[in-house]
């Protein structure tokens, strides 16, 4: 629980809206709460109709049952009425005729719901009736409805709403009088008279009764004029109270609507019975049978609730996830800008982040590698070039320059003294170059030559030498003092332990975009190994500058890299061949002035 209310809080006090978590959950919660909604609208929509059909299907059902069951008792009716008549009609004097009597008693005790069977003349007068009961006076026999009826209708057989049955001398009872004018015989001959049977209305309440439309719903009968033939609140409406809206019922044949009625939604389903065009309808109350609507709106509604407050926090805590190695890595950068090498995060969360985070701690062991490389490759430089300053006021050989000047001065060898002066002046002057590391190839060159003059007469022309360049390559830029140690090595290695005069040769050249100075001697050469420890700074210079070979290599290699440097060939008794090779860069204020050749 501390976790995620760490977490919350968290991304609380971050809230911004360009932060990477803020992004993250307002987007993916936005994207899931629409489709949630649109979902939950879309199942909304999709089950509220089919609860809605199947509410009306229910009471469609549910009043076409009362209707089934309405039309076979009815039918049931109009058997045993036409049974009545045929028997009538067989009879040859229906006023005083003992079978016919037991006949219509036999067909009155089959059905209990049978109240009376009577027959009257066209004027009203009793012919026969069962059960045999004197009839009450001031009946007004001719102005019922069951009698109008039959005698406006003749050969149709009439059915007539409810009433108390107050024809005959016994207790008043509701009932439905089926009536018609039929033919029967007396004494006089063939006669027309009104068939009337009078079945309990008992019977009708009771089929419709049985029906269940929720706790308030109900059914009530009409007939096609608009009378009520049922309705559980009958003795109210026989009291004059207006308890239904009957214009709209009379619309319809079949089928359902809402009627609202005092504020209540009520639903109005309708079946005509065929056979007597009565009308079944039954009303259900909207909130009763749309429940389940309501049920599913406020489950709907739940949901909703509950599913954007979980996609909240999930989203809470998957961006906080997501975003906390994020803010490591920042913090970690931040580090790194203030100067901190030495920082390292934690590996973890998404793939992604994960990966970035593993890049970032090899980035950062990369520039420590790379800075100790720069320190080491610096404290080398500064080691060369200190070497080569010490090379360039270096007391033994400049002792014995001195000393070669005073023996040729002893001698009175005069012109090789100037000589010797003038070189080795000229040869400080260029070694100092007021400081700069890097020369032109031809002061490189010019400083090589004085070098050559003073080496030359101290070893009494022991060897001879021989300076080329291409006018091409005089601008071009060089390290300053390679050639010095390279020539020192052939002179104390090669020429002076040899029998034979030396020769040395200096080339400088272009080659494949490249300047390559050649130096090859004609001493003693090298073995393999020897060659190996002169490539390694083992082999060392006892009179000479102390720069030595490898030391070459490496300046070469620190200002131009690897692909750069000394490449030497040698043979003992044949002579060495050193390749160098440089970039070529050239000096824009360096006027050039003419090749250099000297032998």
């Amino acid at each position: 629980m501390r976790s995620w209310w760490r977490v919350l809080t968290r991304f609380i006090k971050g809230f911004h809206f360009r932060n990477i978590q803020v992004l993250i959950s307002s987007s993916s919660i936005t994207i899931t709460v629409l489709v949630v909604v649109l979902a939950s609208l879309m199942l909304y929509g999709r089950f509220s109709k089919v609860a809605e059909e199947n509410a009306y299907l229910n009471l469609k059902q549910i009043v076409e049952q009362v209707n089934s069951n309405l039309e076979l008792y009815v039918s049931g009716m109009e058997d045993i009425f036409n049974v009545t008549q045929d028997k009538i009609g067989q009879a040859s004097n229906v006023s005083h005729n003992e079978l016919l009597g037991e006949q219509m008693d036999t067909i009155l005790s089959t059905r209990e719901d049978l109240v009376s069977i009577a027959l009257f003349t066209n004027d009203g007068q009793l012919v026969n009736s069962v059960p045999a009961q004197p009839m009450r006076k001031n009946t007004k026999l001719t102005e019922q409805n069951w009698f109008d009826a039959a005698l406006l209708m003749p050969g149709t057989l009439q059915f007539t709403p409810p009433h108390i049955q107050n024809l005959f001398k016994s207790d008043y009872r509701w009932v439905v009088s089926m009536s018609k004018m039929i033919d029967y015989r007396d004494e006089t001959g063939m006669r027309e008279g009104v068939l009337v049977i009078d079945f309990n209305f008992r019977t009708i309440d009771q089929l419709s009764q049985r029906v269940s439309l929720g706790k308030n719903g109900y059914v009530y009968i009409i007939d096609g004029i608009g009378n009520i033939v049922y309705h559980p609140q009958q003795q109210l409406i026989y009291a004059g109270l207006k308890y239904e809206n009957l214009e709209p019922v009379l619309n319809y044949t079949y089928g359902s609507y809402l009627d609202d009625q005092n504020g209540e939604q009520r639903i109005i389903t309708i079946q005509t019975v065929k056979t007597v065009g009565w009308k079944i309808i039954g009303v259900a109350y909207a909130d009763e049978f749309l429940s389940t609507k309501k049920e599913l709106a406020d489950f709907l509604y739940q949901f909703l609730l509950m599913s954007i407050m979980i996609i909240l926090i999930i989203n809470i805590y998957v961006s906080a996830k997501i975003s906390n190695p994020l803010r490591r890595l920042e913090q970690s950068v931040k580090q790194v800008e203030k100067g901190d090498f030495s920082t390292h995060i934690s590996v973890g969360g998404a793939y992604e982040v994960e990966q970035l985070s593993k890049r970032f701690n090899l980035m950062l062991r990369r520039i420590r590698e790379l800075m100790d490389q720069i320190i080491q490759e610096q404290e080398a430089k500064r080691k060369s070039e200190f070497d080569v300053l010490q090379s360039q006021i270096n007391p033994h050989f400049l002792y014995n320059t001195l000393n070669s000047i005073t023996r040729m001065a002893e001698m009175g060898r005069n012109k090789e003294v100037v000589t010797t002066i003038t070189s080795l002046s000229r040869f400080f002057r260029l070694s100092l170059s007021k400081g700069k590391p890097i020369i032109t190839v031809k002061d490189e060159l010019e400083h090589i030559r004085h070098y050559l003059i003073i080496q030359s007469i101290r070893f009494k022309n022991k060897f001879h030498y021989e300076i080329k360049a291409d006018e091409a390559v005089l601008d071009c830029q060089t390290l300053k003092l390679i050639l010095q140690p390279l020539i020192e090595n052939s002179i104390h290695h090669g020429i002076e332990n040899s029998v034979e005069e030396g020769m040395i040769f200096i080339h400088a050249h272009l080659q494949d975009e490249k300047l390559i100075f050649t130096i090859r001697d004609n001493g003693i050469g090298m073995t393999k190994e020897q060659l190996a420890k002169l490539l390694s700074g083992d082999i060392r210079s006892e009179s000479g500058s102390g720069v030595g070979v490898f030391n070459v290599q490496t300046r070469i290699q620190l200002y131009y890299g690897k692909s750069y440097g000394l490449h030497y060939e040698s043979e003992p008794e044949e002579g060495t061949i050193v390749t160098i090779t440089l970039p070529v860069q050239r000096s824009d204020d360096h006027k050039t002035g003419g090749s250099v050749n000297e032998s």
